[in-house]
């Protein structure tokens, strides 16, 4: 319980509130209990979804936050919340709509509340662009991690050995990520929208190739501690791996319901309770525990990226629930496989 109050007390007070303005939407909206406690379940049921999507989001913004000053921590949990949920999760979405739609951002950001149902639709169109963009940066971050020679803790060892040692080829990450682009936008998707999906993608691929540069420059993990522009070149990241992940989420959720106000409080829940998961990882020491964890978290995100990658196709829908489902199913057995490999060590110290 007191670790419970240590690092999830504010999000399960954020949480209450969220709940609250939830359950007065729906009164109001829907006029009696009934829509209230639907409102609310709805509310509960998106930040349960949205949890479970980015749970290996947690897992990787652990791992660069530990490289982080203290003060750059903190930022992170501070600014980075109010990114996260204002930012990512309302207003870069409604910009997305804006752009595709040609339209104004105000424009977009009185349909959202006066007439959620055409804003759905504006953003369904804008499927394609967002799988492809998300689908690009994640799967370059899936390739990254693993497709790196100086890796020496392998989890799946024959194949990691053999990613990372593809990885001595330069740029490799950055031709296979292309030329997956290339075949997946000729073969599946359609005419009218191919230059739009490719043109999204490479985006993607290129925002990724910038970062890393500049992580490179500033060599976050050695200079962290002394440069504030390391600090913010890995905070940077973080926002945009989150974006990534969290776009997903937002078209999934109209899925659920139109109501942006519920669509807002449920992913709002699920987000400060991934900061707060993010916190108590970097605080208890979480990954040097599970070394497999972040194996677990990468492969989660490799499946996502995959699968965001292959809905640029509008004919192919997966359903949000079997993709969190996924992502936990590979971190569940990087814990098991992390808690079985410390066992053997035990024993082995033992005898």
């Amino acid at each position: 319980m007191k670790v419970f109050r240590q690092f999830f007390g504010f999000a399960a007070l954020v949480s209450l509130v969220c709940l609250a303005v939830a359950a007065w939407d729906g009164y109001t909206r829907g006029g009696g209990l009934g829509a209230m406690w639907q409102a609310l379940a709805i509310a509960l049921l998106l930040g349960i979804l949205e949890i479970s999507l980015s749970f290996d989001n947690a897992v990787v913004n652990a791992t660069v936050l530990r490289t982080m000053s203290p003060k750059w921590q903190q930022r992170f949990l501070t600014w980075g919340i109010l990114i996260a949920v204002f930012g990512m999760r309302f207003f870069f979405p409604i910009l997305i709509v804006a752009l595709s739609a040609g339209l104004g951002f105000s424009e977009v950001l009185r349909e959202a509340f006066a007439n959620p149902g055409l804003y759905a639709e504006h953003l369904d169109r804008a499927h394609v662009a967002i799988s492809a963009f998300g689908g690009a940066f994640l799967m370059m971050v899936f390739l990254k991690y693993f497709m790196d020679s100086a890796k020496e803790v392998h989890w799946l060892r024959r194949a990691e050995e053999w990613l990372a040692q593809a990885g001595k080829l330069n740029s490799i990450q950055g031709i296979i990520v292309g030329t997956l682009l290339l075949v997946l936008v000729h073969y599946t998707v359609a005419p009218a929208e191919q230059l739009t999906a490719l043109s999204a993608g490479l985006t993607g691929l290129l925002v990724y190739l910038v970062m890393d540069t500049i992580s490179n420059l500033f060599d976050v993990e050695g200079l962290t501690e002394k440069s504030g522009a390391a600090g913010a070149s890995a905070f940077l990241y973080l926002e945009i791996l989150d974006a990534s992940f969290s776009l997903d989420g937002v078209i999934g959720a109209f899925a659920l319901t139109k109501d942006v106000v519920l669509i807002a409080a449920g992913l709002t829940i699920g987000a400060i309770f991934v900061r707060s998961l993010t916190s108590m990882m970097v605080r208890k020491g979480t990954l040097e525990a599970y070394r497999f964890l972040e194996h677990g978290a990468h492969y989660g995100i490799g499946a996502l990226a995959a699968i965001m990658l292959v809905s640029m196709n509008r004919d192919v829908h997966v359903p949000e629930l079997v993709t969190g489902l996924i992502g936990a199913g590979f971190i569940g057995l990087a814990i098991w496989s992390s808690v079985q490999a410390n066992r053997r060590e035990r024993y082995a110290q033992l005898n």
